[in-house]
């Protein structure tokens, strides 16, 4: 079987470009349709609140000019200042500023809900998908990759088109309300200021296209970092244990060396934006405050009206600005969705529902009919594997590492498919069953014991949610677990950490061996269900599965054959085909690969006697 890679979660480098930009973000926009009603909304209030925004400066020079000629006729004995009347131009203006604020703020409240549903639909969406994907796919795919875009992606994808979807509909409406009312004041002065436009733009392309594959790379390595620690913690004692501290740091600063230098290439990029566009914004200010005063000397507009460009030509530039932000801001809002759209178009599992599968009428005969089978087509792990196990037959599948023994079992289970021939129960090719319901006619006792965090009898219960607590404590007891349950703290109730360690290995492999009773299956796969218990203690569990397999077609993988001495039919595997099959007497008869095996595991070292 391929094992699961160590450090890296996949395999992109750190130059690389998002793979389709224009393809991301329309995905996305078709998946926001879902709120398109809440977006209609937010665009109309963020387009009011800076339509009223926008309205303020040319009201407030206004008041400026009737301000100046105020003072102008008071020096000129003609009149004197108005102040009712910049009274009134003042409270204008309070008003229009208070009502922006009030939509600003109802728009920011609808597009954070719009942005957390969404966050909380794609996170659903991930885990229903998960449920759904091939055993093939976990194989590929490190721990670490796979919630680094449940958290990370969905996380950054959340967070920027928070930002990024407000600011762009300001920005557009802020430019085109300036520019109209630029332009209502002074022609000559708009088109002296839009004259740092392609200078502006020219920047803003330039360092968007320049920082573009460092988000993507920045993307990449968080999840690559991710994976790793991951992975490392949980095999932390493994790595004591050989020493390989300085191995694994050294791996991780690799990837956490490239992770820094793409964020801060990244993030120093998006923050010198800022400062280069402000830089040139000055200098168009500049150049508008100086033809501003000419042309007021010039009688041709009104002191007002300079105040007024002046700040719009503030309000132009900043536009430009958030403009170039949301463009840095949607480089990450497309490298994370990309990643998180392919994870969610991922090839799922072929669902076959063309017979249905009562479990209460399976009989339990299994045959495997010239089976092939390879992880990858161009390498066949089973090359020709043939078998027939009757209900409530016993059947022992053994041989040396590496035989395809695990590899059987999961065909068996659908977690893959055959490559050629077949696998029929009561005489029907398991593909033409839903893999739900093949699966619930199913029980599994693995050589990995599985428990999740939660009480012992909540775990007991996994192999039957609807059973009373007299059945979960029959089911202990018919696993020997009930004695060892009660000496423990709080019992049946005891609460399991996390990672399981607060009971030994041995203790685990009961638990589950007592889910598995407690299932009560038409058909047993017990994989090395007994490596991680003592000599003793197996021997009860053999007694405990005994009872078990009464009546129940039973596939037992074991590497200490002693253990199926008693198997109605014992197979012996070796590079992917059966070699030899019959009874353990049979076996030894023939003193074939079997007697040489059960030999082995028996003869007494040399080295130890001398």
């Amino acid at each position: 079987m391929p094992g699961r890679r160590m450090g890296h979660g996949g395999g992109h480098m750190p130059g690389e470009r998002a793979k389709d930009f224009k393809g991301t973000i329309r995905k996305l926009i078709k998946y926001l349709r879902n709120y398109k009603v809440a977006l209609i909304a937010i665009v109309i209030f963020a387009v009011g609140s800076t339509i009223f925004n926008i309205a303020g400066p040319k009201i407030l020079g206004q008041a400026t000019t009737e301000l100046f000629e105020g003072l102008v006729g008071k020096v000129s004995g003609s009149g004197g200042i108005d102040f009712e009347k910049i009274g009134r131009i003042l409270l204008t203006l309070l008003g229009l500023y208070l009502l922006s604020a009030v939509l600003s703020f109802v728009q920011g409240y609808l597009m954070t809900g719009v942005s957390q549903k969404m966050t909380y639909q794609m996170r659903k969406e991930i885990s229903e998908k998960i449920d759904r994907l091939p055993m093939g796919y976990f194989d590929r795919m490190t721990h670490g990759e796979i919630l680094s875009r449940i958290t990370n992606d969905v996380d950054t994808l959340s967070q920027s088109l928070n930002q990024s979807a407000t600011q762009l509909i300001t920005s557009v409406t802020t430019i085109i309300g300036v520019l109209a009312m630029m332009l209502s004041i002074s022609p000559l002065m708009t088109a002296a200021a839009l004259l740092i436009l392609p200078v502006s733009l020219g920047m803003i392309t330039g360092i968007v296209r320049h920082s573009q594959k460092y988000f993507r790379a920045q993307q990449e390595y968080l999840g690559h970092v991710n994976s790793q620690v991951e992975e490392v913690y949980g095999g932390h004692s493994i790595v004591k244990a050989f020493n390989k501290e300085e191995d694994v740091i050294r791996a991780f600063e690799q990837d956490n060396d490239v992770l820094y230098r793409s964020a801060w290439k990244s993030q120093f990029l998006s923050g010198m934006m800022m400062p280069v566009m402000q830089f040139v914004g000055n200098l168009g200010y500049v150049g508008v405050v100086i033809l501003g005063g000419y042309l007021a000397v010039q009688k041709t507009i009104q002191v007002g009206d300079i105040q007024s460009f002046i700040q719009y030509v503030r309000n132009f530039t900043s536009p430009i600005q958030q403009a170039a932000q949301v463009a840095n801001l949607l480089q990450s809002t497309a490298a994370a969705a990309e990643r998180v759209f392919e994870f969610l178009e991922e090839e799922e599992e072929v669902q076959t529902t063309a017979r249905p599968l009562a479990a209460d009428d399976l009989k339990g005969c299994v045959e495997f009919d010239h089976v092939k089978f390879g992880y990858h087509k161009d390498h066949m792990i089973i090359h020709d594997f043939s078998a027939r196990a009757l209900p409530g037959q016993k059947i022992a599948i053994v041989g040396p590492t590496g035989a395809g023994k695990t590899t059987m079992v999961k065909l068996l289970m659908r977690f893959y498919d055959v490559c050629d021939g077949a696998i029929r129960v009561d005489g029907h090719d398991i593909r033409e069953f839903d893999r739900t319901e093949l699966r619930r006619a199913f029980g599994m006792v693995l050589q990995d014991t599985w428990l999740f965090k939660g009480s012992i009898e909540d775990n007991i219960r996994y192999g039957k949610l609807s059973a009373s607590h007299e059945e979960v404590v029959e089911a202990a007891k018919a696993a020997y677990v009930h004695h060892f349950v009660q000496t423990l703290p709080g019992g049946y109730q005891m609460e399991l950490n996390e990672e399981a360690n607060n009971v030994s290995q041995g203790q685990k492999q009961l638990l589950t061996i007592a889910r598995a009773i407690l299932a009560d299956p038409k058909i047993l796969i017990l994989d090395e269900a007994t490596s991680s218990v003592d000599t003793r203690t197996e021997v009860r569990i053999q007694k405990a599965f005994e009872r078990l397999m009464e009546g129940r077609t039973t596939f037992i993988i074991a590497h200490r054959l002693s253990t199926i001495r008693n198997a109605d039919l014992i197979l012996v595997m070796k590079d992917g085909d059966i070699v030899e099959q019959g009874t353990h007497q049979e076996l030894l008869e023939r003193n074939g690969f079997y007697a040489e095996l059960y030999n082995s595991q028996f003869e007494q070292d040399p080295a130890a006697s001398a």
